[in-house]
């Protein structure tokens, strides 16, 4: 008698989870580590922002057996109302939110405080791949098709612009066009969207001092290192000393107050400085891979007809690749400053759960993808 041997079936991508908890695990040691002089000298308890680090992983690792549950379909049925809802919170945000540092962009409940810029992100991306599911022809051969999910995003970056929150507009644009344009939106339309999105820059530039500032204290840090050149000069200090192999961890010296927002925005910064170069090629590295990951689901999703998915996943590692894009481009002097976190990586409770959320509808669109090609494979005897 021949025994028969069983083939058993992986129906998750490794890959990528393996990737997404070697991301997650350096982001807690780093927050850890660069938090610790904050902590002490804003609340007397130096790891008081480890323990909400800490407390924002144990809640989305709930989250995720009901995230990964959920089906497709779903986050499709519902991303209109989803939609609604950001936009709710946007509104919410600027009568009752929160100010840090002149910006109102938290709502705070309880322990919690909420930012709904990244709830707004995901949600757009749902919105966007569900009107791409439903009219993609009428976005390759209208220009209203085109013009009708701009006009969306377009609201939406009004509000995030009364917080003021420029950077998340910039990752809302470029990802949303980016999603058209691989659905195959004509390039003509791209021009006028691109020249409009670009006066409006301009003039937002212009109507705004300290964004003007910003610009000219970016092209020059050096000519004003104690006034509006100070975060970027101390971001390029940091940088500087971590050299090739970095300081050690746990060894920096920008870390102690003298590098602002060295726990969030500027946590690279700080990265750099402790575990150089190679430390900051590896995260880079892995953040590249999960992009990659995400538009090659994305594409294998797009040829299995399954349009929504496909779009989906491609907006989930478009938004992370240009997040990083900015974010690193502002912490070394390539880019003007903004106030974006580095993916999976950077202190924030909102930040990290609305991307880890990205990661298991990732998750998810690959399980059901090679359950439907499992399930389409003849059976043996």
């Amino acid at each position: 008698m021949k025994k028969s041997k069983k083939k058993y079936i992986i129906l998750y991508d490794r890959l990528l989870v393996w990737l997404t908890l070697a991301l997650c695990v350096t982001g807690l040691i780093m927050v850890i580590s660069t938090s610790i002089p904050i902590g002490q000298s804003l609340y007397k308890d130096p790891f008081f922002f480890a323990k909400r680090e800490i407390f924002y992983f144990i809640l989305i690792f709930l989250l995720s057996f009901v995230f990964l549950r959920i089906p497709v379909i779903s986050w499709k049925e519902y991303s209109n109302i989803i939609l609604i809802f950001s936009v709710l919170l946007l509104i919410f945000v600027l009568l009752i939110g929160k100010s840090v540092h002149g910006s109102y962009r938290w709502i705070s409940i309880g322990i919690l405080h909420i930012q709904p810029a990244e709830i707004c992100k995901i949600s757009s991306f749902l919105y966007i791949s569900n009107y791409l599911s439903r009219k993609i022809k009428e976005v390759h051969n209208n220009f209203w098709g085109f013009f009708k999910p701009m006009g969306i995003i377009t609201i939406q970056s009004i509000l995030l612009l009364a917080e003021p929150d420029l950077g998340t507009v910039v990752v809302l644009f470029l990802t949303v066009l980016s999603v058209l344009f691989l659905s195959g939106a004509k390039i003509k339309q791209f021009f006028s969207i691109i020249l409009l999105a670009l006066l409006m820059v301009i003039f937002l530039i212009l109507i705004k001092p300290y964004r003007m500032n910003r610009i000219l204290s970016f092209w020059n840090p050096w000519k004003d290192p104690f006034g509006n050149g100070y975060q970027l000069t101390q971001s390029l200090i940091a940088l500087g000393r971590g050299h090739f192999f970095g300081q050690g961890l746990g060894n920096s010296i920008q870390k102690l107050n003298y590098l602002p927002e060295a726990h969030s925005d500027f946590i690279f910064s700080i990265i750099g400085e402790e575990l150089g170069y190679i430390g900051c090629f590896l995260i880079l590295l892995t953040i590249f891979l999960i992009s990659f990951r995400a538009m090659y689901i994305g594409q294998k999703s797009l040829e299995k007809k399954q349009i929504f998915s496909g779009f989906l996943a491609c907006s989930i590692g478009l938004w992370f690749s240009f997040q990083t894009l900015i974010n690193i481009g502002a912490v070394t002097g390539i880019l003007p400053t903004k106030g974006l976190t580095l993916p999976l990586i950077s202190y924030g409770g909102s930040s990290l759960i609305i991307n880890l959320m990205a990661i298991c509808i990732l998750l998810r669109i690959d399980f059901e993808l090679r359950l439907s090609e499992n399930q389409a494979l003849p059976k043996e005897n």
